[in-house]
């Protein structure tokens, strides 16, 4: 019989009031890991005191957990007093620090079935009060990676994040708080009991923030700890926040739970299921989206049944006498922080449902946002009150493209960065850009060292710093595409950078939801400035460049292909003071695809429209003086647009021009500076008329036979193309 935590929980089950921060207790999970430190004086464990002394001779503490199986031990759950196994074994402390590109994050492995199978151990009576856990799925992080602390829902076991355990652990230490089901701690006890472990974690790492992730009635309290510690950096995460239980849709019906019968409380837990949560949406997370549609209707059916067995056991996570507490609990908590919600100055991220029965989460995200001094909100219209549990939302991935993650005190766009997993990058092909790959077909071509071009990026450089230059098509439509073809073909992470604008929050958006603009962050896009790009060349990054920028990307009716550079070659000398490759490259199709029918020009002569525009262009950030010619004009519209029958886009990337062992040449000498420039220049032109030319000898230039040859043939992107 396994004990309260199953094996895939590590037991690290602590009363805060034995934590003081004086020295140091390592932390070894049962899967192997790595040790990790927590701030204590001493941890009692059976009555006896393990200091700081055990922990020089390599002592690690395996709290609540069964030892491993060749002792044949087991750890018993909380009785009378916590038993545990010392194993005393070193630990190497080796400690990534970087993630590769498209690792694996675990999302669509897990499901909430998952949820009811630990639930179900841990919420066994075994006396102890209100804890924190590591779950073993989380794993060892990256060095130097924040603290992420979960403070649950309603049911008060712990383990809602177990859809992003594997995810969330590779760039947090994940601690997730358990309340026992029998536990009648008061808000204010939670309230102390999570400020302990706040406090201690600021002694122990001041430069780096806090995350604090609040699920429903775990929202107020995180709210409430932020109230009550203005002066520590903390990133407070809210998933449909209880601070609204007040309005909830369900208020008239919560005195009757007293008055329910025993006899028929059993029936409660299928009634909640559909209120608390969206059966359908929790039943499709492990179901590939690029199966056929008829095999995606037979496993959600297969997964809703398996599914319903599973409901019976809310009655067990969350008893009647449970739930009468539970609900007085909810009342005092959003009472508390709401009457002290003005004092928070922490980052709050604010996760919306639009179809949450329980509370009236998109109002209350609105109230939250107007109210709080640094408040973003992200809308998931179909989603229901347990967000955390449903298909749709991959909680790192809203994290990261709200851009709320960071080490330190101010989030560093570059060492920050955590590239994109596999469920991310499918994702972004299949269903973000999925049709406007299937409409443009891209086809790649690159230039070896000897000159020869071929079909596919086998002449771009593996190592970097490399710097890709070349012209951007209308509205920077072929961004996309690139991007995602380096990571199919090459494994590469190209980083571009872009205009601040595009990369800006939507104010004007009440219920903004996850956008392509965010989705733009959690695929390595930047604001374009000097400094960032000096950081990405420092860390040998492939960085992608536009210097026609919003001007090029936004031209004018006639202006396909023509570029829009500045004078200034300060791209060039930043890349010879790292030593960086320069790819220049052209793309072409736009004009296979759209034709511009109403641009700027036409715009500014329809009234109101116009003022529009104007505004929006002088409350915009400018990143180019006016006086540096027409590339500084960058007004901001929205082109009109005719749509064609899909052509086809094109990408040749030329011969790599090498900077290294040329520093001093180019930056002593500005004359060479500006012919390399020049040169640069006069190669994306070549590339651009290159594939104008050459398209028209390509077959399956057209979208009606391209979809034939890859129907009878190949996948869309080994459809040829002429050859080179």
């Amino acid at each position: 019989m396994a004990s309260v935590v199953t094996s895939r929980v590590l037991s690290y089950f602590l009363t805060n009031s034995e934590l003081k921060p004086r020295s140091r207790v390592r932390v070894q999970s049962v899967s192997g890991s790595d040790s990790k430190g927590l701030p204590s004086d001493s941890v009692q464990m059976n009555g006896a005191s393990l200091t700081g002394e055990e922990e020089k001779n390599g002592v690690l503490i395996d709290r609540g957990i069964r030892e491993k199986e060749k002792t044949g031990g087991r750890a018993d759950a909380w009785n009378a007093s916590l038993k545990c196994g010392v194993e005393k074994k070193c630990v190497k402390d080796v400690i990534s620090s970087h993630l590769d590109v498209l690792w694996d994050d675990g999302y669509g492995t897990k499901t909430v079935k998952d949820y009811f199978e630990e639930a179900k151990e841990m919420i066994r009576p075994d006396g102890g009060p209100p804890r924190w856990f590591c779950p073993v799925e989380c794993g060892q992080p990256l060095k130097d990676s924040p603290v992420l602390l979960f403070c649950p829902g309603l049911d008060g076991v712990g383990s809602a994040l177990a859809l992003h355990h594997k995810a969330l652990g590779k760039v947090f230490e994940v601690r997730c708080l358990h309340i026992p089901v029998r536990d009648r701690t008061p808000f204010e006890g939670l309230v102390t009991i999570v400020e302990k472990t706040v406090r201690l974690e600021h002694a122990s790492s001041p430069s780096k923030p806090i995350y604090l992730l609040g699920d429903s009635f775990g929202g107020c309290l995180v709210l409430a700890i932020a109230a009550r510690n203005p002066e520590i950096d903390l990133v407070v995460i809210l998933a449909n926040p209880a601070t609204s239980f007040d309005r909830s849709q369900l208020q008239p019906l919560f005195p009757l739970s007293e008055a329910w019968p025993d006899g028929l409380y059993n029936a409660m837990p299928y009634l909640l299921s559909f209120i608390m949560g969206d059966p359908v949406k929790m039943a499709r997370v492990n179901i590939d989206h690029r199966l056929p549609r008829r095999l995606q209707i037979e496993q959600l059916f297969q997964n809703l049944i398996a599914l319903l067995p599973c409901l019976s056991d809310l009655a067990d996570i969350v008893p009647k006498d449970t739930l009468i507490w539970k609900l007085k609990l909810l009342k005092s908590a959003a009472s508390y922080t709401n009457s002290r919600i003005h004092a928070v100055k922490a980052e709050v991220l604010v996760l919306s449902s639009g179809n949450d029965y329980m509370l009236p989460s998109g109002d209350e995200a609105q109230r939250l946002k107007s109210s709080l001094k640094n408040c973003t909100v992200r809308y998931f219209k179909d989603n229901g009150h347990t967000i955390l549990l449903e298909d749709g939302v991959n909680l790192l991935t809203v994290i990261k493209g709200t851009g709320k993650y960071r080490r330190s005190r101010t989030i560093n766009f570059v060492t920050d960065f955590v590239p994109p997993s596999m469920s991310e990058f499918k994702y972004g092909n299949d269903e973000l850009v999925g049709l406007l790959s299937f409409a443009t077909g891209s086809a790649m071509f690159s230039t070896l060292d000897d000159g020869k071009i071929v079909k596919g990026l086998h002449g771009v450089p593996n190592e970097g710093p490399v710097l890709f230059v070349g012209n951007h098509m209308l509205m920077g439509l072929e961004v996309c595409s690139l991007v995602l073809e380096f990571l199919r073909e090459r494994n590469i992470m190209v980083r571009g950078v872009a205009h601040p604008v595009v990369l800006g929050e939507r104010e004007w958006v009440s219920s903004p939801e996850f956008s392509f603009t965010d989705w733009m962050k959690v695929m390595g896009a930047v604001p374009v400035t000097a400094s960032n790009l000096f950081k990405l060349l420092s860390t040998k990054s492939h960085v992608l460049l536009y210097p026609g920028g919003a001007r090029e990307s936004l031209h004018h009716r006639g202006e396909e292909y023509r570029l829009f550079w500045p004078d200034q070659q300060e791209f060039v000398r930043m890349a010879a003071r790292f030593g960086a490759t320069i790819v220049p490259f052209g793309t072409v199709g736009e004009d296979d695809i759209a034709e511009l029918v109403l641009d700027y020009n036409d715009l500014m002569k329809i009234p109101v429209l116009n003022d529009y525009i104007r505004n929006a262009t002088s409350s915009s950030i400018r990143i180019r003086d006016k006086s540096k010619g027409e590339v500084a004009n960058q007004e901001l519209y929205l082109p009109g647009l005719l749509p064609k029958l899909p052509g086809r886009f094109y990408f040749l990337f030329g011969k790599p021009i090498a900077t290294k062992g040329r520093k001093e040449e180019i930056l002593e000498d500005r004359e060479n500076a500006k012919q390399l420039y020049l040169h640069i220049k006069s190669e994306v032109e070549g590339c651009i008329a290159y594939l104008l030319k050459k398209r028209e000898e390509d077959p399956y230039r057209n979208i009606v036979d391209r979809t034939v040859y890859h129907a009878l043939h190949s996948p869309l992107h080994e459809v040829p193309a002429f050859d080179p």
